[in-house]
């Protein structure tokens, strides 16, 4: 730790002697400091109504993380560009493995945030929850990443419960010429992309890209190394062509394949030792997906969206699962004007998903083949009440899934704006997180913990899903308060409360004994899914935009959360609130300080603080994290960086993951990058 003070000491002189603007210093016409504000907060998304609107206008607790931001931080993984986002918290569980979610219930199979990119779901069926690891694209091709706090279930549907994150990425008309990068450091032991953009002809763009990375494995939180390695190849391209004025197609696809260690506890019995076990495997990962696009401007207020994608993955787990899953996705919507009041959305999807499992160590598959189909139908009403002042927004998704059946979402929001530097808004919305494959009768989940009760064997915990389990469901009020007073300078505030009710509960079965000889006897324990459990969570997320000087803005976010999980009457779940009610922290804040110093020269400072956190009887303390950006541009279109992450506490724990991996510590590390486009 002393070390670390030194450090930033160093660090705060540094920032001391440079923040000062040298005469003659420019900057690019694209970089972060060349938008004001007020053009900031024009900035358009797309995720919170599924058509293309002003930040300022939303009527939801949406943050954008733009190109710029991506860059000027510094990170190469979308998992740590999250971190920029109030209301997410975002947790390294190993070397290639993160937790995260929106408003609570973190961990690594957390199962309430719905992913996108460029529209394409990549949430699992097989849990309901992301794999992080293979979400990746070249980051420099990302335009932005909106995440949308807050149920955003009615336009997207289930899984969308506490939050929706959609990764855009650019046209190809904005991708011309050809880009090469690479990077060496202390955990990022090399990577390297290539990307090349063109046009075919008046009115078609096209681009291809190849990435690759190897990134060092990270010591065991006891000491040792973590043999969570981590390496993966890339590669992928989109065709864009706007063949008439009302017309605009796109084909787009990505490839990869990759190879991640990781190190398991498991607790093993043996007639004369009972002792843990620390298997080291690798777990193989490939896949690939091809997306079809076609969008239509009718007139100026009808246009509607035909999108189509297949999608197909591989994954060998050795010590967890093996998995093979395919997925046909079919949407369309469709926007117009009824009268000068009111502008109606509606669309359709359809979606088929396969998969092949086969059993592993720890999860053991009774239905190893299964096909699950998902139809969907939303329509929304946007009404003006008082023209540029007032709009409510009602409308509902409509969803029948092979699971539970038919579901309903509806929303109303309502946002008001009395003039151009103020919006106020409030909503009221119901979603429902649908059971995934394990929770279904036909799989068998299974661990060995250590002797407990008082018993002196072993453990073998099973878990079944049920038939007759339920979707949980959730009920949510929000408020949101937008300002702009002028002089560089703006603020951001929602709060929040929801109450989730038929949530997933273990119900416990009465143990009892199997086996021949005493020795080998063990106990076992078994629980059933089940939908007793209930919670609540509130909060306020608060996100402050500072240009404090042409040459230096200071960007900063808060996050408030209380969580409370609690058993209905008749249930035995003693250990799922030991699992999530403090999972996430209760607190973190973060600050970003952009200097353009003069020169082509840049710097970038970003603090944080995460709160302690509690997942399954092991406390992790709080901690903060610094990272440092240095550029330097010597001509125009290269660009020469040293980063710095986590320079002021190294080797803490950000999360325990549930399925028995062993804790590992983040650490401190350094890489440098040249980056050339022309």
């Amino acid at each position: 730790m002393k070390t670390s003070q030194k450090f930033l000491k160093l660090l705060l002189l540094v920032l001391c002697v440079l923040a000062t603007p040298a005469s003659g210093w420019t900057y690019s016409e694209a970089d972060l400091m060349a938008l004001s504000l007020e053009e900031l907060t024009r900035l358009e998304v797309t995720s919170v109504s599924r058509k293309s609107q002003k930040v300022s206008e939303a009527a939801a607790a949406v943050f954008v993380i733009t190109q710029q931001d991506i860059r000027r931080s510094g990170v190469t993984s979308i998992p740590e560009a999250l971190r920029m986002a109030p209301g997410l918290t975002v947790a390294r569980i190993d070397g290639s493995k993160w937790a995260i979610s929106s408003r609570g219930f973190n961990g690594r199979f957390a199962n309430k945030l719905l992913v996108l990119i460029d529209g394409r779901s990549v949430y699992s069926q097989l849990f309901s929850g992301v794999y992080w690891d293979v979400q990746d694209t070249l980051l420099d091709d990302v335009e932005r990443i909106e995440v949308i706090r807050g149920p955003g279930a009615t336009l997207w549907g289930a899984n969308a419960v506490n939050g929706v994150i959609n990764v855009i990425t650019k046209k190809a008309r904005d991708t011309q010429g050809t880009l090469l990068k690479a990077g060496y450091g202390t955990e990022e032991e090399g990577f390297a992309a290539l990307r090349y953009g063109g046009k075919a002809g008046d009115r078609s763009y096209y681009r291809a890209f190849v990435k690759y990375f190897n990134r060092d494995h990270l010591d065991s939180y006891g000491g040792g190394s973590a043999n969570d390695d981590w390496n993966a190849f890339r590669g992928g391209f989109r065709l864009d062509v706007t063949p008439g004025h009302r017309d605009e197609f796109t084909l787009q696809g990505e490839v990869y394949s990759g190879t991640e260690g990781q190190q398991d506890q498991i607790y093993v019995w043996d007639p004369l030792l009972n002792y843990q076990s620390t298997p080291v495997s690798d777990t193989k990962f490939s896949g690939g997906h091809l997306l079809a696009r076609w969008q239509r401007q009718l007139n100026e207020t009808d246009d509607f969206v035909l999108q189509a994608y297949f999608d197909h993955s591989y994954r060998d787990e050795e010590v967890l699962l093996k998995e093979t899953r395919d997925i046909f996705d079919i949407d369309f919507q469709h926007r117009f004007d009824l009268g000068k009041r009111h502008e109606l959305f509606w669309g359709l999807g359809y979606r088929l998903t396969t998969d092949d499992l086969e059993s592993a160590e720890i999860v053991m598959v009774e239905d190893e083949a299964r096909s699950d189909q998902l139809f969907s139908f939303f329509f929304q009403d946007e009404m003006t009440l008082l023209p540029d002042k007032l709009r409510l927004l009602v409308g509902s998704k409509f969803e029948h899934n092979d699971y539970t059946g038919f579901e309903y979402q509806p929303n109303a929001r309502l946002i008001w704006t009395p003039n151009s530097r103020q919006s106020l808004w409030g909503s009221v919305s119901r979603a429902v997180r649908t059971p995934s494959r394990l929770e279904d009768s036909g799989d068998i989940f299974y661990r060995l913990i250590p002797p407990m009760g008082g018993n002196p064997f072993p453990t073998k915990l099973v878990v079944y899903g049920q038939d007759s389990y339920e979707s949980e469901k959730s009920l949510s009020y929000e408020l949101g308060y937008r300002y702009l007073p002028g002089g560089g300078f703006s603020i951001d505030t929602a709060l929040f409360y929801t109450d989730y009710w038929d949530h997933r509960s273990g119900e416990a079965l009465d143990p009892f004994p199997v086996g021949t000889f005493p020795f080998y006897d063990y106990w076992l324990a078994g629980y059933a899914e089940d939908n007793k459990l209930e919670a609540k969570n509130w909060g306020l997320e608060m996100s402050v935009d500072w240009r404090v000087r042409d040459w230096w803005r200071l960007q900063g976010n808060y996050t408030l959360l209380k969580v409370n999980l609690g058993a209905e009457s008749g249930s035995s779940d003693d250990f799922s609130d030991l699992v999530y009610e403090d999972s996430s922290p209760q607190q973190q804040w973060s600050l970003r300080s952009s200097f353009d110093l003069g020169r082509n020269w840049e710097l970038d400072l970003w603090l944080r603080y995460v709160d302690r956190i509690t997942v399954t009887y092991t406390e992790i303390d709080d901690y903060y994290g610094l990272d440092m950006r240095l550029a330097w541009q010597p001509t125009e279109g290269v660009e020469l960086a040293l980063i710095g992450q986590n320079l002021l506490e190294s080797n803490h724990q950000e999360f325990q993951t549930e399925m028995g991996t062993i804790p590992t510590a983040v650490p401190r590390g350094f890489y440098g990058q040249v980056k050339w486009q022309f």
